[in-house]
Order: structure tokens, then sequence, then C-alpha cells
């Protein structure tokens, strides 16, 4: 297996950085996936023991100026690598100003991700600085567990407020209660509710809009509401606060759009959507 690619241009490093961070916030550990086209961020936990899924996907060409790889073989031209994201991040803090950032899988002591920053000197010579992550290769085997996760039919689909004023609601919740649900409905309304022994605070935005999904314009099969839903009943689930707050602050990227999918008491999805990045996000619901 081979992989090496080079980025040259400030900004894609800046935010491949910010893409590697958003990653970093929301898992300690992830797999990597390269194909000959895209880099997948994958974080594969089991949604009935309260773990969530992400699947994070850029395209190689709106970050690399060269890339090249060449997988397992012809038929699995794919490499899969288990990586603590933090310790990419802290490679690339060293790069915000660098001439250029390679990336090569390597066989040290044991496989590595190096990353070699060229950063420029006052001198006008350049210096390397060369930084190697540690990473386990993930057998063939076990690839299937790494599947993207297919998406049920929500009872609702609809784009979220900001995320900034989403994440100063959130964080005063946290203060009442370590669960918030998350209610939304067909006629763009969604509510954030926290409920006490003395009280139920909640915060409610309205003039969303509801996304129109087909089949054509979804990573994975799903529909959008419900023709037969009625659009004011609105679906709702009670999500651990932290992770959604942990979500809400780990969004570096500015996404274009967010979209919340709701499968009513089962489980939310988040769809972060931009040029170059999408992000899926599931959370489990927590039963009362």
């Amino acid at each position: 297996m081979r992989f090496r690619g080079k980025i040259v241009d400030v900004g894609c490093i800046q935010h491949f950085t910010r893409v590697i961070s958003m990653v970093a916030k929301l898992a300690k550990n992830c797999t990597v996936r390269i194909t000959a086209s895209k880099i997948y961020f994958i974080l594969s936990e089991r949604l009935v023991n309260g773990g969530v899924n992400i699947w994070c996907e850029l395209s190689q060409t709106n970050f690399f100026s060269e890339y090249a790889m060449d997988g397992l073989s012809e038929d699995y031209n794919e490499i899969f690598l288990e990586v603590v994201p933090d310790n990419m991040v802290k490679c690339l803090k060293t790069a915000q100003t660098a001439k250029s950032v390679k990336i090569k899988l390597t066989k040290k002591h044991s496989p590595c991700l190096t990353f070699e920053v060229e950063l420029p000197s006052l001198t006008g010579h350049s210096r390397v600085v060369t930084h190697d992550v540690p990473v386990n290769v993930i057998p063939r085997r076990l690839w299937d567990e790494f599947e993207e996760p297919e998406m049920p039919d929500f009872d609702v689909s609809i784009y979220m407020p900001s995320l900034k004023v989403l994440r100063n609601v959130t964080d005063k919740m946290k203060n009442l209660n370590n669960y918030v649900t998350i209610a939304a409905n067909g006629s763009g309304e969604m509510v954030l509710k926290v409920e006490t022994d003395m009280a139920s605070v909640s915060t409610h935005f309205g003039d969303l809009s509801n996304p129109q999904w087909s089949k054509e314009n979804m990573p994975a099969a799903a529909n959008s509401q419900p023709k037969d839903r009625d659009p004011e009943k609105f679906a709702e689930a009670r999500i651990d606060i932290r992770k959604f707050s942990q979500f809400l602050s780990g969004q570096q990227v500015n996404p274009e759009r967010v979209i919340c999918n709701i499968l009513d008491n089962r489980v939310v999805h988040f769809f972060l959507l931009h040029d170059d990045v999408s992000l899926q996000y599931f959370m489990p619901v927590i039963s009362s």
C-alpha cells in the first residue's frame, strides 16, 4: 500500500486543518479511509449502546495539488487506517503559514502518517519539520464495519438555525439537565427543551425551511417529510446535551447549511453541507 499527498495552497492547508480539528472534537479515535478520489473520517459506534456515528468525506481534488495512492490490491484499491485525529491536528498547527505540507504513509518502527511541513525562513532557505503520527492498518476482513451508515425514512427534516445561537442556548441548558429534547415539524418550527423537577424550559425557533430530499441528492436513500404526515405535528428525540453541545462547538468549517433529521424517539441525524466537505452525525435517543 502506498499513499502520498501534497498541499501547497495556504488556504487549503488551513481548511484541511479545520476539517481535522472538527473531527478531533467529535472523536478521540477514528478511521481514515483513503480512496483514489476521496478521504473519509469515520467513527462507527453502536447507537443502541449510546454511541454516535460520524461520516465525514472530502474530495481530494479540492485540497491536494499532488495525490497518489495504491490500495490493498487492484480489486480493493483503498486504505483503512485507525488514527487519533488530535495527533494530526498537532502536526498541522505548525503548518498554518507553511509553503507546503506533504502527507505520506510510511513504515518506521510501526506504520505512520508522516507530515513534512515546509516552512518559510527569513534567510530565504526553507526548513522542513517532520512529524510521525502512529496509525494502525485495518485488515480487509474488517472493512465492512466502516460502510456509510444507511439513513432511515425520517419523520421530519429541517434546516437548523445559526449554530452559534444554538450553542449559546445549549450551554445555558446544560446547567439544568443532562438531556435535551429536540423537536421539529414540517412547518419550519424547531424547539429545544429541558425539564427539571421544578420547571420546564424551552426555546422556540420559527420560519425555518424544510428541505425536500430525493434519492438523487441524498448520500443514502431517504425521504423528506412523509406525504401523509401532518406538517404541524412535531417529531422529537431526547439526546445527551453534552454530546449535542460538543457537536455544536466542534463546527469549524462554517458549513453553508446544516440539516437536522429526526426519526421520532429513535435517532437524530445532523447533516452538514459545505462546498468540499460533508459530515453526517448520528446521535441515539435517550429513553426517559
